[in-house]
């Protein structure tokens, strides 16, 4: 009788070790990288800038890297980032400008088909964006001793550049295509409109406030190619 007691016990126990396991494995994250293009325009700046010809107004276009991790559980998907933007643009050798950007994001989606090797979902989130605009001049016939010799000569030749930030919201929607014996493998789109809750005046370089500054709201449209790995350690097989 005591044996069968200790081997319905170790059975039970065995059960819910092995569910305690299952749902672990629910919460493990997936790595994600993605590669793709924002298009946003900042028309206070630009305006601005168009007064002054020796700079030359903003891009509207900036490419993105993203990384972070996504997870699945009872189809509601969570999802973190970490976004690097730039125009690539900057030539501080010619009359150029360039926009930089950095921004941290929290997103929730819910998985809408339930299928093993597709996953379509609309993204909500919030996030936030710290921006840099730069402004180089053609410097190139500055004479070189005039540079040794004023200070205000020095000063002129260096580039102009504000900072701006922004408390932002995110709306879109992802797709993401499984592989049928890789863990956690996919490839995937994304496209989403990332905008702020007010507009916000540009500052100097270290983050001074300017007198009549111009104003700009967060509008930038993002579609990427998204890239989902599960850890080393979670096994091959199927999602």
């Amino acid at each position: 009788m005591k044996a069968w007691v200790f081997a319905a016990a170790l059975l039970i126990s065995g059960t819910s070790m092995a569910q305690k396991k299952k749902n672990w494995d629910n919460y493990l994250p997936m790595t994600t990288i993605g590669l793709g293009v924002g298009f946003q325009e900042f028309d206070g700046l630009n305006s601005r800038i168009a007064n002054f010809p020796q700079y030359r107004d903003l891009r509207d276009y900036t490419g993105v890297l993203q990384l972070g991790w996504m997870k699945e559980r009872n189809r509601v998907i969570s999802m973190s980032n970490i976004t690097l933007g730039s125009s690539m643009s900057g030539d501080r050798n010619r009359q150029s400008s360039t926009t930089r950007f950095a921004g941290i994001g929290f997103d929730f989606g819910y998985d809408l088909l339930k299928q093993d090797r597709v996953m379509l979902y609309p993204i909500a989130g919030i996030g936030y964006d710290w921006y840099q605009a730069k402004f180089y001049r053609d410097n190139s016939n500055v004479n070189f001793d005039d540079v040794l010799q004023s200070p205000i000569v020095q000063t002129g030749i260096s580039p102009v550049a504000f900072n701006n930030s922004f408390f932002n919201y995110k709306l879109g929607m992802g797709l993401n295509l499984f592989a049928p014996k890789e863990k956690g493998a996919s490839v995937g789109l994304q496209a989403a409109y990332i905008g702020s809750f007010q507009d916000r005046e540009w500052r100097g370089k270290s983050n001074q406030d300017l007198a009549n500054a111009p104003e700009d709201r967060l509008g930038r449209f993002q579609i990427s190619l998204v890239l989902t790995k599960a850890p080393m350690w979670y096994g091959k097989k199927g999602r």
